[in-house]
């Protein structure tokens, strides 16, 4: 054998080595990426009939495509809030309603996603739904996107009520014509939803809770969702009549940021 022979072999082996490692650890970085506590759960395994309609899984969204961190369709969150959230759905269900999740626990990628689109100040495909009144310039300052989220804690969610028997909301088809989220329910974009005022995510004061503006059923829906979460220890984002935190939160200062899936949760496949 030539040392030239020898020095390629030698070269060649010790390539194949670092290559090994190198594919030894990106394995174990796949093994080991980000998980849930153990006391976070899939909802559909504590209440398998409160609807789910994910909508950060899909384009219809403020953004206009799926969110980071969102691989799967499923609504997941800390066992306790799931376990108050099955509690009001009884209450619900004996009235001819049913609960429907829109957003649940959020990965802290997908927040980084919504700030870096809101930067984006030459995309605003989504504005003539989600935010027609709003400048993007002041998503921030008007507090609608921030860089951190309560959802990332696992006990925050995005919820509204259906009236039984649920009619399925047809998906949204991208470049369809976007309608305001306040104009009247059988204008906008069709949700089982009751008529809670405006749609889900809406940026305007109009999706306030308590706006004085809005009157009749559509207040009473609002109240209803309300009065039924608070006696159960949900507390709400008075800026959001959909957005529900269950307190006391078992991770009141952590921002977790697995990903949204089955593989997330223990036990999960």
């Amino acid at each position: 054998m030539t040392r030239l022979t020898r020095a390629v072999r030698g070269l060649v082996t010790a390539l194949a080595a670092v290559l090994a490692v190198t594919a030894g650890s990106a394995t174990a970085r796949a093994e080991t990426g980000p998980r849930a506590p153990k006391d976070f759960v899939a909802l559909r395994t504590v209440d398998p009939t409160i609807l789910q309609e994910m909508r950060y899984f899909t384009p219809h969204n403020f953004v206009g495509e799926r969110i980071d961190g969102y691989d799967q369709p499923i609504c997941i969150l800390t066992r306790q809030a799931a376990e108050a959230l099955h509690k009001a759905q009884l209450k619900l269900l004996r009235r001819g309603y049913t609960l429907k999740v829109y957003d649940c626990y959020r990965p802290q990628r997908a927040v980084n996603h919504f700030v870096r689109w809101a930067e984006d100040l030459d995309d605003q495909a989504m504005k003539g739904e989600f935010y027609p009144n709003v400048d993007k310039t002041r998503l921030f300052e008007d507090g609608y996107i921030a860089e951190k989220s309560g959802h990332s804690r696992g006990s925050t969610m995005d919820l509204t009520i259906v009236r039984l028997p649920a009619r399925p909301t047809r998906p949204y088809h991208p470049g369809e014509p976007l309608v305001p989220c306040y104009a009247p329910k059988d204008e906008r974009f069709p949700d089982n939803s009751v008529d809670m005022g405006t749609g889900f995510d809406c940026f305007d004061t109009l999706a306030h809770t308590l706006d004085p503006r809005v009157q009749g059923v559509q207040r009473a829906n609002r109240l209803l969702l309300k009065s039924t979460l608070e006696g159960l220890g949900f507390v709400n984002l008075a800026e959001e009549w959909w957005h529900y935190t269950y307190k006391p939160e078992p991770y009141p200062d952590t921002y977790f940021d697995f990903p949204v899936s089955w593989k997330s949760l223990a036990g999960g496949h």
